[in-house]
């Protein structure tokens, strides 16, 4: 039985990866835009930010709902990529342990 549900665990950790430089992907450019080294009058990274924005507010939005801005620091990225890496290697220790 651990052995057919191991492909399904180790897809969920990448995908859980995946999703992981999604949001250190959109933290950078934020920073990049903040300190004018990224142009955001430009329409490509308009729209880059507006799909980065549209795949992880939702989350932070859950987040800051329990951790609310400190000082005007959002740690909700910083919390979010915390459990990724979390549950990513739990997802991974669970796969082996499938396997055996």
């Amino acid at each position: 039985m651990g052995v057919l549900l191991e492909p399904f665990v180790y897809i969920l950790a990448e995908l859980i990866g995946i999703y992981f430089y999604v949001i250190f992907f959109e933290v950078v450019l934020h920073w990049l835009a903040y300190f004018g080294v990224a142009n955001m009058n430009n329409r490509f990274m308009q729209t880059l930010m507006r799909v980065l924005e549209k795949l992880t507010q939702p989350v932070y939005d859950k987040i800051r709902s329990k951790v609310p801005p400190i000082s005007g620091l959002d740690f909700s990225p910083f919390i979010l990529l915390l459990f990724l890496m979390f549950l990513e290697r739990l997802l991974l220790r669970v796969s082996q342990l499938l396997v055996g």
